[in-house]
């Protein structure tokens, strides 16, 4: 069974976005010197739904025929910024997490600092001057979310890594979850999402796409439709964090929100230093890159909604 040492997720942990210096990580019990990350199914409660009435689907969920707009991992700087395409396959991985007891008017953000929600989606449900400027079908998908927008959750915190969100110390015992289930499990537990948004900011993980493949792996087998997104910096200097993401989700036929184009005409991409960070260098965005990041995430939340339950 494979294991990664608390010492290993520490070091990551400093060293990824957000967090910084300044960002102190949780401490491992002494009574466990290795972290077990492996999904254990026996953690997450279930409805009374049966195997064979919900099978569990192990492998990427891949279309039978060619996609229709079959894009090149390659060319991912290219790749529209809301998804332009919903493999009809997802419908399927939605409609068994019904059967599951997942909340059809919920979903989850697994992210950093920058997807909280006073940095990011809680504006929508706090500022009703802002939702009435949304178009007639995007106030719709705000009410219909509405509880998921302004949640405070274990999966997306300050220096959140992918290697975090499978670490049953990083979410501290807070947020409702046990030390016995990782803030992956805790999520799916306390909050049900049919979606999930994925947007893992800076970090140095080597493991990167092999954490990536297990979180996309349990919530398909949760019945919960991941949303892949790319990020605006580059501050692993070698694109790979936004590559990862582009081949995942051409592995697994799933949207991508491709964040990083919707800020490439801005000045430095919509990006800056904190004067209280100058370690951390221009990963933080901008007024007018930040009201990006929440209006093209609220558009690819809607159109994946919309393609999913053809609403």
């Amino acid at each position: 069974m494979n294991r990664i040492r608390p010492l290993t997720l520490l070091v990551c942990v400093l060293l990824a976005s957000c967090g910084g210096e300044s960002t102190p990580a949780p401490t491992p019990r002494l009574s466990e010197p290795e972290v077990q990350i492996e999904f254990d199914p026996t953690l997450t409660p279930r409805p009374t739904a049966t195997a064979t009435d919900v099978p569990v689907t192990q492998t990427p969920v891949k279309n039978s025929t060619p996609q229709i707009l079959a894009l090149d991992p390659a060319d991912w700087k290219d790749w529209p910024v809301i998804p332009a395409y919903v493999d009809p396959s997802l419908r399927k991985v939605y409609e068994r997490g019904l059967l599951l007891g997942n909340d059809p008017q919920a979903f989850s953000i697994f992210g950093d600092c920058q997807t909280q929600p006073d940095e990011f989606f809680g504006v929508f449900e706090t500022d009703s001057s802002v939702t009435q400027t949304l178009s007639p079908e995007l106030r719709e998908t705000v009410a219909y979310f509405t509880g998921s927008f302004t949640r405070d959750s274990s999966t997306s915190q300050d220096g959140t890594t992918p290697g975090a969100l499978l670490w049953t110390q990083w979410h501290r015992g807070e947020y409702g979850c046990t030390f016995a289930e990782t803030p992956v499990e805790c999520e799916l537990r306390v909050h049900r999402p049919s979606f999930v948004i994925i947007q893992i900011g800076t970090h140095f993980e080597s493991r990167n796409a092999d954490y990536l493949r297990r979180i996309i792996t349990q919530l398909l087998d949760a019945g919960v439709v991941p949303i892949l997104a790319t990020k605006a910096d580059n501050r692993e200097k070698d694109e790979r964090v936004n590559r990862d993401m582009t081949l995942l989700a051409s592995e697994y036929d799933l949207p991508l929100w491709n964040f990083w184009a919707a800020v490439s005409d801005l000045p430095n991409r919509g990006l800056y230093t904190r004067p209280d960070r100058p370690l951390q260098g221009d990963i933080y965005l901008t007024d007018e890159a930040a009201q990006r990041h929440r209006m093209t995430g609220l558009e690819a939340l809607d159109t994946v909604w919309r393609a999913i339950t053809g609403g």
